[in-house]
């Protein structure tokens, strides 16, 4: 079992190598968060959003049914849990495609840029999918490790080369030319 785990963590590796940096500029961005209530516990420092919430920061977006937002008096070092059925996350990577992601629980913590994903969690990128029980996932060092639950493995789907191209030439074929060419 444990020579899985590292296995999974190896091919992981492949899959969420150096293409899929983040964009850099996102961090820099503020954090923008929207839903239909809002209430909040100034002496705990916690925020609660429900109904259709939505937090933005650049390229990145996290849907969710519920947010619990713990901070501390020292700003940027806010933890971020949204929960949903499922919760989803997408960012668009430097390579100019998105890394997608959801689960039960989404946990992220601002300063250090770890994603969490609890419950049924998959992620997915350039065709590729990972699926476990938690996936954690740092953004900026990009290092990925995945567990699945007691009785079952985690998944991990390459999509092929061929396959990759071949979509991209359907895509291709789909659009049609704006002005006839002479």
């Amino acid at each position: 079992m444990k020579c899985l785990k590292i296995l999974a963590l190896l091919l992981s590796g492949a899959m969420l190598s150096a293409p899929v940096l983040a964009m850099d500029d996102d961090y820099r961005q503020p954090i923008k968060v929207t839903s239909d209530n809002s209430s909040a516990d100034i002496q705990s420092y916690t925020l609660i959003y429900s109904g259709n919430v939505r937090i933005v920061q650049g390229s990145m977006e996290i849907k969710a049914d519920e947010l619990k937002v713990i901070s501390s008096a020292e700003k940027g070092n806010e933890v971020m849990i949204a929960t949903g059925n499922p919760a989803t996350y997408t960012q668009m990577m430097e390579n100019g495609l998105p890394a997608e992601a959801q689960a039960k629980e989404i946990r992220y913590e601002v300063r250090t840029r770890q994603l969490t994903l609890s419950g049924d969690a998959q992620l997915s990128q350039a065709g590729s999918l990972m699926r476990g029980n938690t996936i954690s996932y740092n953004v900026e060092k990009q290092q990925l490790i995945a567990e699945g639950k007691e009785d079952e493995q985690i998944t991990t789907i390459f999509l092929p080369a061929d396959l990759d191209n071949e979509s991209k030439d359907e895509k291709q074929e789909e659009k049609p030319d704006a002005e006839p060419k002479p």
